[in-house]
């Protein structure tokens, strides 16, 4: 999909910069990720991310690509952007959705 609109994302660490991606896959994967990110309690962990949205991604879409590589760069794109939160102190790494 050579002629797929681009994204380019945020990343919150510092130093670091964003990546340019499809922006149907980020769109995709960012409604995937707000879809198992929950709002309250312990969140979610990190490593059980990838199993838990790769029923929710369009096949056809992420066919070839690599799931795991996309969910992190969508990830970091929506803690940059305030969408979701790494829970404090979780270690796993745990995610909160904000709002």
């Amino acid at each position: 999909m050579s002629g797929d609109e681009k994204i380019m994302t945020l990343n919150p660490n510092p130093g670091a910069g964003g990546t340019r991606i499809s922006l149907s896959k980020y769109t995709a994967m960012r409604k995937a990720l707000l879809q198992v990110v929950p709002k309250s309690g312990d969140g979610v962990a990190y490593r059980d991310l990838k199993q838990l949205v790769g029923p929710k991604l369009p096949k056809a879409e992420f066919e070839g690509a690599s799931i795991a590589w996309y969910l992190t760069v969508v990830k970091l794109d929506l803690e940059a952007r305030g969408e979701i939160q790494r829970v404090a102190g979780a270690k796993p790494q745990r995610l909160l959705r904000k709002g």
